[in-house]
């Protein structure tokens, strides 16, 4: 599948920005991709000016709200009453289409996905729902069993028996995590990771004072663990990685390789690390991988390219 979308909603920020910065004279493709590396770097520049601006409305936990039912009509001559204690459940069309978990990166917060959200919501997505985890969380461990309750909780909540994840750069890990190690693939029956460092990560070596850095390093008992066998895993697996992420080193450990998981990577071009969650590229084609039918799914690994113009 490859995917192509020129309309950028920060592409105006970002042409106002080249002008200003010094291209060096470079032959032909390098130059090229100098240029392309200039650009998404801007984009990331502004994608994170705008976030500084959002990120103290996402530092508190969304509030949980019950599905709305629609009331139940009269009962017609001789039909059964409704039990008062029946469990709600969610209209048909709803049920086929599970929740939607989404899970931040490091030392950020649920307000990173606020377009996503909306763009989600647009197309038919309305059980969206976001979980905050403390900056201060030292194990990817602990993240992973936080994430675990707070799905069963989503799922006696809204009668659903699985659920959807997203989750970006560490996000992804704690998600993975759970599914792998703690048996959560019978909750969740996708997982679609961004810039998440499956392999580990060796940029910004001055970070390993955090210990839930040092778990994202390559090698690292955490990364480890994710290398086992998994068989029988019944949650299939989108990673979207980016080949100018600069907070993956290098950029392939986004690739998603283990021998025992059902896996697509698509390969994003054009974008840096803070934009996945953000470009509209991107959100379709995470739309596209939610909505593919279960039976479409791959089996092993595969890969496909999504371009942003």
């Amino acid at each position: 599948m490859k995917v192509t979308r020129a309309a950028q909603p920060f592409l105006p920020i970002c042409q106002r920005l080249l002008p200003a910065l010094p291209i060096p004279a470079l032959p032909g493709r390098l130059a090229g991709l100098s240029l392309t590396l200039l650009k998404a770097t801007a984009l990331d520049l502004a994608i994170l000016a705008g976030h500084l601006l959002l990120y103290p409305s996402g530092m508190t936990q969304e509030r949980r709200t019950a599905p709305v039912f629609p009331a139940p009509g009269p009962a017609g001559p001789g039909g059964p009453l409704p039990d008062p204690g029946d469990t709600p459940r969610l209209p048909r069309q709803a049920e086929s289409r599970p929740p939607v978990v989404l899970l931040h990166g490091f030392i950020d917060n649920r307000s990173v996905f606020l377009l996503l959200r909306r763009s989600l919501a647009q197309h038919g997505r309305q059980q969206v729902e976001s979980l905050n985890y403390s900056p201060l969380t030292c194990d990817i461990r602990t993240a992973a069993e936080l994430l675990g309750r707070h799905i069963e909780e989503i799922c006696e909540r809204t009668g659903a028996r699985q659920v959807d994840i997203v989750g970006h750069s560490l996000g992804g890990l704690i998600g993975r995590y759970y599914i792998q190690r703690l048996g959560g693939d019978h909750r969740v029956r996708m997982l679609v990771t961004l810039g998440t460092p499956h392999s580990g990560t060796r940029v910004v070596p001055l970070a390993n004072a955090h210990p839930i850095v040092r778990q994202m390093r390559p090698g690292s008992p955490v990364i480890e663990e994710l290398a086992l066998p998994a068989p029988g895993c019944r949650t299939q697996f989108v990673s979207f990685w980016s080949d100018l992420d600069r907070m993956m080193d290098p950029p392939e450990t986004a690739c998603l390789d283990h021998p025992g998981l059902s896996v697509r990577n698509v390969r994003v071009s054009g974008v840096g690390h803070l934009a996945l969650p953000v470009h509209p590229a991107v959100a379709t084609g995470i739309r596209q991988a939610l909505d593919a039918p279960d039976d479409t799914a791959p089996s092993g690994t595969g890969s496909s390219d999504l371009t942003v113009a």
